[in-house]
């Protein structure tokens, strides 16, 4: 798991932020311990009482504010040069240690040649140090409970990375040996392999038996199979002779976004000198990687985090929207659930229970079949202008787009994003042709640009997925915030199906 730099960074400002706080909280408290009768009265500790006079009362906080601000720039300074600032799954707690104590005792000294240029001594000195005593052991604080929380997560491995090999059988064998020996699964997981146009002499009946990964087919599957299974990385071990089926691979992988590793056969060799070669590589692989446009982006990250924040904040505000929907329901049709669960298919082919409230008579999905030459939608998707599955209070909320907000709680559990393509049904997906199935490359959505661009006036499904494509071809966090903010538009006005 990796928390971007700008994220530290802003957890860093709170962290000094709260322990700016608490010291000067904790300064009074501490001021008689020291103090002449105290227990830790002695010579040479008085000094951190500091000014002589001082009554045990510090100066408003905001006059004390500019120890905090030139003390903050310094330690995500020094917090970003010992490595600080990077994956907390490949730090150890000595470093973690050792980088949140040096920061802010680095602080501490430039603060001390401020006041020595000033020649200034009204201050208080006890303050200064249990500022730096209590920020470091916020920052190793919460450092050290996120990287035991990832940790955890990392060994039930949440965070292993689906790989696909891609070779000659030979060149398989040897490649699922070195992930066997070398590459713990919880990191990653080989699901697979496909055998290259020039590899099919080599597997006759029983010939890859031993190989302890599933055979996925032929390497002309590869376009379908990055869209329909969650395949994070494709390892193509391109062989000595031939190899042509190299191109097919580049283009797949990157008209689907996925990082692809090309291995030259030849420089295939055993583990300890791989790891001397190539120390820097993940798998330790002679691979020239091709990453797709936001792969590890930091923005993905705030994405994420956005869509979990905006989605369980709405949940607990809507809570007596959603009340009220759902005695709705109830009251005007007392046989009907409150939610529609509807089975989807989201990024990379994974399916999911998705909810919404419901809006259709209970048989709805059985009569769909006989309302088939109504469909107003060309392509895949049914689409029915006036449905006569649909409930009164049901086009009400159609109209105002409410029976979507269930789908809140699929945002908040990570099957789906605020903004992103429509999710497909497994029945719609089996008629999808192939570059239709690019839209799911990425995380479904509520709403997205065919929503705010007005979909009561879209009748065709290419259109329809050319607008999640170039939603997926041009994304930004900007444009996350603009489709929301139109889409607020949309439900105020009731300009929804």
């Amino acid at each position: 798991m990796i928390i971007p730099r700008r994220f530290f960074w802003l957890l860093d400002v709170l962290g000094l932020i709260l322990a700016f706080v608490l010291a000067y909280n904790l300064v009074p408290t501490l001021q008689p311990l020291f103090a002449a009768g105290g227990p830790f009265h002695s010579e040479w500790l008085v000094e951190l009482t500091s000014p002589a006079l001082w009554s045990g009362q510090l100066p408003p906080p905001i006059d004390l504010a500019w120890i905090l601000i030139a003390m903050t720039p310094v330690v995500l300074v020094v917090l970003g040069l010992t490595g600080n600032h990077g994956s907390l799954l490949q730090q150890s707690r000595m470093r973690v240690v050792i980088g949140c104590l040096l920061a802010p005792f680095v602080g501490l000294g430039v603060v001390t040649l401020i006041l020595f240029a000033l020649k200034n001594t009204e201050w208080s000195r006890l303050f200064i140090f249990s500022l730096t005593l209590v920020s470091a052991a916020v920052l190793c604080l919460y450092r050290l409970l996120l990287r035991l929380y990832f940790k955890r997560r990392q060994a039930a491995g949440y965070y292993a990375k689906n790989v696909l090999l891609i070779g000659r059988i030979d060149s398989i064998r040897w490649m699922t040996r070195y992930f066997g020996e070398n590459i713990p699964t919880t990191v990653y997981r080989v699901v697979g392999y496909l055998r290259t146009s020039d590899a099919r002499a080599d597997t006759k009946d029983g010939a890859a038996a031993d190989l302890g990964v599933r055979a996925w087919g032929v390497v002309e599957r590869l376009g379908d199979l990055l869209i329909t299974r969650p395949i994070h990385e494709v390892i193509a071990i391109h062989p000595t002779e031939g190899g042509k089926w190299i191109e097919q691979v580049v283009r797949d992988c990157d008209y689907t976004g996925v990082l692809l590793r090309i291995v030259p056969e030849t420089l295939l060799t055993e583990r300890h000198t791989l790891q001397a070669l190539y120390p820097f590589e993940p798998l330790h692989l002679p691979a020239v990687a091709l990453a797709p446009p936001h792969w590890d982006s930091e923005a993905l990250f705030f994405k994420r985090l956005f869509d979990a924040v905006v989605s369980g904040l709405l949940l607990v505000l809507l809570a007596p929207l959603f009340a009220l929907v759902a005695a709705a329901i109830k009251i005007s049709a007392p046989h009907l659930p409150v939610f529609y669960r509807w089975r989807v298919v989201g990024q990379n082919g994974v399916e999911f229970t998705g909810y919404k409230f419901t809006t259709m008579v209970i048989d709805a999905d059985e009569r769909r079949a006989e309302l088939l030459a109504h469909n107003e939608m060309n392509g895949p998707v049914f689409k029915m202008k006036d449905d006569p599955r649909v409930t009164p209070l049901g086009r009400f909320l159609r109209k105002y787009s409410l029976n979507e907000l269930p789908q809140l709680w699929s945002v908040l559990k990570g099957d789906m994003s605020l903004v992103g393509p429509r999710p497909a049904f497994r029945h719609e997906l089996e008629r999808y042709e192939f570059w239709h199935k690019r839209k799911l490359s990425i995380k479904p959505g509520i709403p997205c640009l065919w929503q705010v661009r007005g979909r009561n006036r879209i009748n065709n499904f290419d259109d329809w997925v050319r607008m999640d494509l170039e939603y997926i071809d041009n994304w930004s966090l900007w444009l996350d915030f603009k489709i929301l903010l139109r889409t607020a538009w949309v439900v105020v006005a009731g300009t929804g199906s």
